[in-house]
């Protein structure tokens, strides 16, 4: 039977969707917000019990959409404290509204310090820019290493919290491993030993139909310790259209670049227009669609508990909800199998990382993609830019002189060092 299972969810592979198709240009009005769907499934979220939305809220940016969802039933609110203005959204976006409604979860980086002093700040200040009394869940975001799942510093800040009463759960967040911090740190890996630490009952992890290999033994460890599980990435996107839209803006400065460089980007375009035409030979032009399928696909595992999504709009914040309590259809799973044969090529896996070891330089691809998701997906432009500047050492500029060996060493054929120059002619703040 769960053969059977795995072999159903691997013949569902979803292809990539671009930036460009996955959300509208423009920003929610302001005002009352417009009749909308209700949440129509709520799942206890591991041993926590708390029961939340199944389309749960990511960082929405416009407090006006928020507030519509909030509204309509949505109650798990992602957050953390790197997300720019995103706790003050939140702060007014709850105003009038029963706190004890919604589970709202935050995040501490451990890039910074590792003092139990140090959390203790950050994590009041992320209160008082909440203006709640308590956080439902802190959790460690990112740690780079497995070992930094036990720093005395961050568990003795939040022993301290919750006999305070200011955070009631622990969790933890990965989504990719940092190759210029050490390779082998997969999420995987940090979310396993998260598991086996027990300390920790709230996940926060990428996961969709061309991930599930490095997701599945996390969601069974999920399943079996009773951890809540928060889905972030939940639709594969390799940046369709706008990755196009950045090489032509490339192309369009006039620099005098190298044959390598050349040739990745020709590699890259070469499998755009073989998709363009695979889409219009299957009829599989309704961006709206396949969105919908990702999400179904990942709502129907009975392991995830919620999926944040992250709707710019009050239109595509109706068409998450529509999807709450619904399955992904016959014709749902065939429409995306036919999007994976022909796109899948397409989409740079979250948290994979397999290429980066045969990289002679140490780029940090999976680190670099991650960050042009943020700018071209997320909207998220300035602090994607921030991020890439601040990567210690080689960046993707690197890639230029080089004979591709990530495609090389990519088991699913992924134009990776065209996707890499593309990223970087965009974060690169020079």
């Amino acid at each position: 039977m769960a053969i059977a299972r795995r072999n159903f969810l691997k013949r569902t592979l979803l292809g990539t969707l671009g930036a460009g198709w996955m959300r509208s240009r423009g920003s929610a009005q302001t005002g009352e917000s417009p009749a909308l769907p209700r949440i129509k499934d709520y799942r206890p979220l591991g041993r926590v019990g708390f029961k939340v939305s199944d389309i749960g809220a990511g960082s929405i940016t416009d407090e006006g959409v928020l507030r519509a969802a909030l509204d309509a039933g949505v109650n798990y609110i992602d957050t953390g404290e790197s997300y720019p203005g995103h706790h003050r959204t939140i702060a007014k976006a709850v105003t009038g509204l029963d706190r004890k409604a919604f589970f709202v979860c935050t995040k501490l980086e451990i890039f910074k310090d590792h003092s139990k002093e140090g959390f203790l700040s950050r994590a009041r200040k992320s209160l008082a820019d909440l203006e709640m009394d308590y956080v439902d869940c802190l959790m460690m975001h990112m740690p780079e290493r497995a070992e930094y799942l036990k720093l005395e510093g961050f568990h003795a800040a939040m022993n301290e919290l919750r006999a305070e009463g200011r955070v009631r759960h622990v969790g933890v967040s990965h989504h990719g491993s940092f190759w210029y911090r050490d390779p082998e740190e997969s999420m995987e890996k940090v979310l396993l030993t998260a598991a086996e630490d027990g300390r920790f009952e709230v996940f926060l992890m990428a996961y969709n139909f061309l991930n599930m290999d490095r997701s599945e033994k996390v969601l069974g460890a999920c399943r079996e310790r009773k951890i809540g599980v928060a889905l972030m990435k939940a639709t594969p996107t390799a940046i369709y259209y706008s990755m196009k839209e950045r090489i032509d803006e490339m192309r369009s400065r006039g620099k005098e670049v190298g044959g390598f460089y050349i040739e990745g980007l020709k590699r890259y375009e070469d499998k755009i227009n073989r998709a363009q035409a695979f889409i219009k030979e299957h009829d599989l032009k309704n961006p709206e669609e396949m969105k919908a399928a990702a999400v179904q696909f990942v709502l129907g595992n009975p392991d995830v508990n919620t999926v944040c999504c992250l709707p710019k709009t009050y239109e595509e914040l109706s068409s998450f909800l529509r999807l709450s309590g619904t399955r992904l259809s016959k014709q749902g799973g065939q429409m995306i199998q036919a999007y994976a044969d022909g796109c899948g090529e397409l989409y740079c896996r979250h948290a994979c990382g397999v290429c980066e070891p045969a990289c002679p330089y140490g780029v940090p691809v999976n680190t670099i993609m991650r960050y042009f998701h943020y700018y071209a997906g997320q909207g998220r432009e300035r602090e994607a830019m921030m991020r890439y500047g601040a990567i210690p050492g080689v960046r993707a500029d690197a890639c230029a002189d080089c004979p591709g060996h990530c495609e090389k060493a990519c088991p699913y054929r992924v134009p990776v060092q065209g996707m890499l120059l593309a990223a970087h002619a965009s974060l690169c703040l020079t």
